[in-house]
């Protein structure tokens, strides 16, 4: 006689279903709930898309110099048009006029009602290498004729799109932090492992160094670093002197979690199975005390990058860190240090809009992750 078995009950569909999934699966289940993060890691995805091809999206050519343009205000796009025969769906900007005050000669920017700068997607522009890899000059959306500009973010004092040099400046302010970040996450992995593993004299003396670094001023220390830079040096060698000057600083914290990691799992019953069964010290640490932590290693990872970006773009502020023609948020930043451009042109403090985008984005991704790294937690 068959015996007809009842239905599983939702609640017991999905123990089933958490007690059969692996610990990533579980985790990405964790993250997905948390809607702070998923807009936060769709945003940090968008900025990165926007740090790898900067040149495909801007409108301007960067480094371009405009004399007609100084502190030209912001244009904002228009999608509808008005003619004789109705409406129709046609990007543009409204036309500037440059006329000056007959007495003061102070420049003023009016719009020209004959005149109307059309958009197009794909369109014709300045000549860069995309993705270093061949030589283009299509551009995502732009004005139809090459000849024109548009300001869609202003123009700074010397006439130069600031749209254009936002888009360029993600790409150094947000690949800044990926290289530091990932020189400190070596640093701190590699000192933080031995002092927690081995343990010891060995322990003593690298705690002592961690210590030490902790104990000083982070911001003095930027500025004494920054400042030690010959002024005559390359843009290039610069910016790798930046990205080691903030992996220096910013290690000590993640080795401390890692000794700490370490020094809890060096005695737990998986890792003295491993040494019994003759593992090696490299095979122990690599393929069995380090995965059972990675989730948190990328929390943290993800936690540090917006610290990063702020430590760039306050060196660069101060005029102590990236210079130019290289072009960082913090190095546009510094248009909007004195009086005039705060109270003629306020649309120079765009970048500033771009790092607390950022950051937010990256803090609420480092959150989600870091409640998503114990999936076993309620």
């Amino acid at each position: 006689m068959n015996v007809i078995q009842p239905a599983a009950l939702p609640e017991e569909r999905a123990i089933d279903r958490t007690a059969a999934a692996s610990q990533w699966k579980l985790m990405w289940w964790n993250f997905r709930r948390h809607r702070l993060a998923m807009a936060g890691g769709i945003i940090v995805l968008l900025l990165y898309v926007v740090a790898l091809v900067p040149d495909f999206l801007a409108t301007t050519d960067p480094g371009k110099q405009n004399a007609r343009a100084v502190f030209h205000p912001p244009q904002m796009i228009q999608l509808i048009e008005t003619t004789e025969n109705g409406w129709r769906i046609r990007p543009h900007v409204q036309a500037m006029r440059l006329t000056r005050d007959r007495v003061t000669l102070a420049p003023t920017f009016t719009p020209d009602p004959n005149r109307k700068i059309y958009l197009g997607f794909f369109v014709e522009g300045y000549e860069y290498e995309l993705l270093g890899l061949f030589t283009t000059s299509i551009h995502l959306f732009g004005p139809e004729n090459p000849r024109d500009s548009v300001f869609l973010f202003g123009a700074d004092r010397l006439g130069r799109d600031v749209y254009s040099r936002m888009m360029k400046a993600a790409q150094t302010s947000l690949f800044i932090g990926l290289i530091g970040v990932f020189l400190s996450l070596v640093i701190g992995l590699i000192l933080g492992g031995i002092s927690g593993y081995y343990g010891g004299r060995i322990d003593f003396v690298i705690q002592r160094v961690i210590e030490f670094v902790l104990s000083l001023p982070t911001i003095p220390i930027w500025l004494a670093l920054g400042a030690a830079l010959p002024q005559g040096w390359p843009p290039e060698r610069i910016y790798l002197c930046i990205t080691i000057i903030l992996s220096l600083v910013g290690w000590a914290q993640l080795a401390r979690v890692v000794r700490g990691r370490f020094l809890s799992l060096r005695t737990e019953d998986f890792v003295t199975a491993a040494r019994l069964d003759g593992a090696s010290e490299k095979r122990i640490i690599f393929r069995h005390m380090l995965p059972s932590f990675a989730s948190h290693i990328i929390a943290s990872i993800t936690l540090a990058i917006p610290a990063m970006i702020l430590a760039e773009t306050a060196l660069s502020f101060l005029g102590l860190g990236l210079q130019p023609p290289v072009i960082s948020w913090g190095v546009l930043l510094r248009e909007a240090q004195n009086i005039r451009s705060i109270a003629t042109a306020p649309w120079l403090f765009a970048p500033g809009g771009a790092v607390v985008i950022a950051v937010l984005a990256l803090n609420f991704l480092g959150d989600g992750l870091r409640d998503a790294a114990d999936p076993y937690q309620k």
